[in-house]
């Protein structure tokens, strides 16, 4: 069966991401007064003639025409071209060498460009089969030689006949011409390459659509750079993620939706089905219930810092990895809360509102700076250090209460209680995380170990703060000015109603959770969290992963890798090195991390293996998830 099967691959916009002669036309209309037209000219009769519009041989003449072209500009095409390869074809290098014999590269362009560039990639020179330019004696391209098959109309049915293969023919290509080889019978089955183009019209005949050559091998059980065609793996990005996160995963081959606000548990019950990676920001839940339906999740990107919208214990036990963005959006929470402590300080909420209302209340009363005042922060993490600094380099003095033990930054305080902080300064700020324990820690009790006249705000989680209190010491003066950014119930979508009992409160900000909302935060949050999402899948690596244990791995070489997921239990290394011993598999590395609930094991071996290893690997008992990584 392996002896009887030709694969017919087409090379513009197929082996290469682009045309061979848009490119020359790069080159030999560089210094051309009319450069940009006569390219868009280019362009036009290529798409015709690949879309079956425009007869091939008159495209053909019209394109030589405009390019005016010299032979001395080839072998500068050809070094361009090299470094254009598509992805795809570059990791699969060792197909094009192990099936050189049943390689056949089908081309309507020109062998002296061709053959230099797949023979580098193992393909055989006389398995090449494509036009040939024709020269004046200045060296000028003048046209093609038009005895040539190919330079015909259909050109690629004619040769497939004279080649007349004796087996299962698999055309892989993205024009029309290719679809026509298994129009006039000559293929079992075309398949639309799609990694650098998309034709509609060529989409509707295709057998398959093949987003990467990945694909293709891995429906003939050949893949060997991958174990998995990335195209197969399907991500959700939900409320508006950054576009740099939905480029970074498309780019990396996945199949990427988006949707722009949140998803309630049913809708997201439903459309996590098929989905291998999921993306949140901090609307909505990934509860219990959703993830019995997301039977091939293996990853959830957080994109923000917390991660209490997510139940990280149910992930852990389904074997689905967390990530977050820990630091993208700090330097902006920080930012927004000393702005807001200075409008606060000063009264300028009102003031700015009477100023719409037309009133001129010109007066110092009440209006105070920040320098020397004391700054009290809850929760010294991340966002509470560098707070710290900041705040203390333009004057306050900082205190915090923690509880953990953390290094104070600076010249700041440590507080041993939440009461010994509050009484001691005169703003506070909540920069605590989302769990269960921190739900109401800021209630009657506390707001009345404030100082008369103190200034609040909570950029942290809405749950974390009994709102009602908080209204209740603001309408009696305890506390003055509050900036509040997060709320025990918030808004789904842009669209629905904000309510709250704080609406209408005096000297308070406002804001709808937006305090990691930069440009800059965004962005930053939109290329960290793809990145650990990327290299989880890649090579295994849970580094800054919230629910699983983290390992850091070395980048794999000549190996393959086994990742399995299971409960912590006694023996499952044991078992799985038994398994491996008794296939005779030597293991070149193994790395294995701990936590309470589960084990992740990466097991790196030398040798190929069967369809029984991974069998017995998967039928361990506790074994939670087993994927092979190539």
């Amino acid at each position: 069966m392996e002896n009887n099967r030709y694969f017919v691959i087409d090379f513009d916009s197929t082996f290469t991401q682009v045309e061979a002669l848009d490119v020359l036309g790069e080159l030999s209309l560089a210094n051309h007064p009319k450069k940009p037209q006569k390219l868009q000219e280019l362009k036009e009769l290529t798409d015709q003639a690949m879309a079956g519009e425009l007869a091939f041989r008159e495209s053909l003449e019209k394109r030589l025409d405009i390019l005016e072209a010299h032979k001395d500009s080839l072998p500068k095409l050809v070094e361009m071209l090299r470094d254009r390869v598509s992805v795809s074809f570059v990791r699969n290098e060792e197909f094009f060498k192990e099936y050189q014999d049943h390689i056949y590269i089908i081309s309507s362009g020109f062998k002296e460009v061709i053959v230099p560039i797949v023979s580098d990639m193992g393909v055989k020179p006389e398995n090449v089969y494509a036009n040939t330019f024709e020269f004046n004696k200045e060296g000028n391209i003048t046209g093609f030689d038009k005895s040539n098959v190919l330079s015909k109309n259909n050109g690629k049915v004619e040769l497939l006949k004279q080649l007349d293969l004796k087996g299962d023919v698999y055309v892989i290509g993205d024009g029309y011409n290719d679809y026509e080889i298994k129009a006039a019978g000559l293929a079992n089955k075309f398949y639309a390459f799609t990694e650098n183009v998309e034709r509609d019209k060529i989409l509707d005949k295709a057998d398959h659509i093949t987003p990467s050559l990945d694909e293709f091998l891995y429906l003939h059980k050949m893949n060997k750079a991958i174990s998995y065609p990335k195209n197969r793996i399907k991500v959700l990005l939900l409320e508006n993620v950054h576009t740099d996160a939905v480029n970074i995963m498309k780019n990396e081959g996945y199949n990427v939706t988006t949707i722009s606000g949140a998803l309630d548990e049913d809708e997201l019950a439903e459309k996590i089905k098929d989905v291998s990676i999921l993306g949140i920001r901090s609307k909505t839940n990934l509860t219990a219930k959703v993830l019995e339906n997301a039977n091939r999740l293996i990853g959830v990107g957080a994109f923000c810092i917390g991660t209490n919208q997510i139940d990280l214990e149910a992930c852990l036990k389904k074997g689905v990895a967390v990530f977050n963005a820990p630091f993208s959006n700090t330097r902006s929470v920080v930012e927004l809360a000393i702005g807001e402590i200075i409008l606060l300080m000063r009264n300028l909420p009102d003031r700015i509102a009477e100023m719409h209302r037309g009133e001129w209340n010109k007066s110092a009363s009440g209006s105070y700076e920040i320098r020397g005042k004391k700054l009290g922060i809850v929760g010294y993490g991340n966002i509470g250090a560098q707070l710290s600094v900041v705040a203390e380099a333009i004057g306050f003095d900082v205190y915090y209460y923690d509880l953990v033990e953390k290094l104070a930054m600076g010249n700041a305080t440590k507080c041993n209680s939440l009461k010994e902080l509050f009484e001691k300064v005169d703003i506070v700020t909540l920069h605590v995380d989302g769990r269960k324990e921190n739900k109401n820690m800021i209630g009657d009790k506390e707001f009345s170990w404030m100082k008369e006249g103190s200034i609040f705000l909570n950029l942290a989680r809405g749950q974390v703060v009994n709102v009602d209190a908080l209204r209740k010491h603001m309408e009696s003066g305890r506390i003055k000015g509050a900036g509040v950014d997060v709320f025990p119930k918030e808004p789904k979508t842009n669209q629905e109603e904000f309510e709250s009992t704080l609406r209408g409160l005096p000297n308070l900000i406002l804001t709808p959770h937006i305090g990691g909302s930069t440009e800059e935060a965004q962005e930053n949050i939109g290329n960290f969290v793809p990145g650990k999402i990327i290299e989880y899948i890649n090579t295994g690596s849970t580094t800054n992963s919230v629910n699983f244990p983290n390992l850091q791995l070395p980048i794999l070489e000549n190996a393959h890798r086994l990742i399995h997921i299971h409960h912590n239990q006694p023996g499952i290394i044991a078992h799985i090195n038994r398994i491996l011993a008794a296939h005779d598999i030597n293991i070149v590395g193994q790395y294995l991390k701990t936590n309470e609930t589960i084990g992740y094991v990466i097991t790196d071996i030398d040798k190929e293996y069967d369809n029984e290893v991974i069998r017995e690997l998967k039928g361990i008992q506790g074994t939670i998830r087993f994927r092979v990584l190539y």
